[in-house]
């Protein structure tokens, strides 16, 4: 197991210093998927340097397995190349003048155990067939693909067999499509290699479609931990909502409680039904998220609750859906439905979200 905690790092500048990570703290269960995720400058980047040895913090612990790799209290700093940690950066620094098999065994050759020849050989050709370049193992590394790269890469931090694989927006230079069909087989390869692997990243659909868990980070510190269907239905506050895929935010104020977790809400929509994981209580203002794909659209008014009436203020149309606009008075609400739905533009429209899907969040604008 990752271990961290208390992480603390600060750089200083002409207006005091910056506090790039502030008492970051968290756990990465063995052959666990583990996504920093967050906007740039948050300290993902920071802190995955940090666990490499690439950065000294100026607090804090980091453990990895039963051995401590830094403790501020301890002096204990394990230099990087003694950590048996794997990484890939944004750029793959792939060696032009070597094939896809010298890149690949390059550490071995350069590590201070020495190895065989035929261990050598026989660690190089497995992991290439992990990440699907056995058969390109005489290519030069000038004749790959973006892609390819990336695998290369990953194979090359691989062949070590290293105890934890950190690995920092490596796909940040892939095109829309490749990024998408690497996704599955970066998930495909650390499955089969159960490596433990944290991964940073500011792309929420990577983080969602790759992680076992998910930290989101801003200004320094770690917002909320969970699983990614948990994040994403369930955030904590408007920060995460809002940063993790898209998502509505209605000013509320609560007009009472309606059984445990489940509240009335006062919003521009006219009273809802939702929910909350923190306890409010009457009169608090609250932030409501409802996510596009949950505002269920229909051109006669639906049963339950829930229900208002708006009018269609603009459309666009996606392909295998319809981005929906819809003024509810004042209020704009964005809507996700199938294409099948045409309703013209200016013409009036139903609302309905579940209860479950209205998500009360507390505390400052922020988050």
């Amino acid at each position: 197991m990752l271990s961290v905690r208390g992480l603390h790092t600060e750089y200083p500048s002409e207006h005091g210093p910056v506090r790039a990570v502030r008492d970051v703290a968290f756990d990465v269960p063995d052959g666990t998927f583990f996504t920093l995720l967050g906007p740039s400058g948050c300290g993902k980047t920071t802190t995955l340097r940090s666990i490499a040895g690439l950065e000294r913090p100026q607090s804090g612990e980091i453990q990895l397995g039963a051995r401590a790799i830094y403790a501020s209290d301890r002096k204990i700093f394990v230099a990087p190349n003694e950590r048996n940690i794997g990484m890939v950066f944004q750029s793959y620094a792939i060696w032009p003048h070597m094939s896809v098999f010298e890149n690949a065994a390059f550490p071995l050759k350069v590590s201070r155990r020495r190895h065989s020849g035929k261990e050598i050989a026989e660690r190089v050709m497995r992991v290439l067939g992990i990440v699907a370049m056995d058969h390109l193992a005489d290519r030069p590394a000038t004749n790959l693909s973006g892609g390819q790269q990336q695998r290369l890469a990953l194979a090359r931090a691989l062949v070590m067999e290293p105890q934890l694989l950190l690995l920092d927006e490596p796909m940040s230079n892939l095109d829309a499509k490749l990024r998408e069909r690497m996704r599955f087989e970066l998930k495909k390869i650390q499955r089969d290699t159960g490596v433990t692997t944290v991964y940073v990243t500011h792309d929420q659909t990577e983080a969602l479609a790759l992680s076992h868990e998910i930290a989101v980070m801003n200004e320094g510190r770690i917002i909320q931990i969970g699983i990614p269907r948990e994040i994403y239905e369930r955030p904590r506050s408007r920060f995460v909502a809002d940063f993790i895929g898209r998502t509505n935010l209605l000013e509320a104020r609560v007009v009472a409680a309606d059984g445990t977790q489940h509240y009335r809400l006062g919003t521009a929509l006219g009273e809802l039904h939702g929910l909350s994981v923190d306890p409010l209580k009457t009169g608090d203002a609250v932030a409501l998220s409802v996510r596009p794909e949950d505002v269920e659209l229909s051109e006669t008014r639906p049963d339950g609750p829930n229900v208002c009436a708006g009018t269609v203020s603009a459309k666009v149309f996606l392909g295998d859906t319809v981005d929906f606009q819809v003024a509810v008075g004042d209020q704009l609400v964005l809507a996700t439905a199938h294409p099948t739905l045409r309703t013209p533009v200016g013409d009036p429209i139903f609302l309905r979200i579940r209860t479950e899907k209205c998500i009360a969040l507390a505390g400052d604008k922020s988050g």
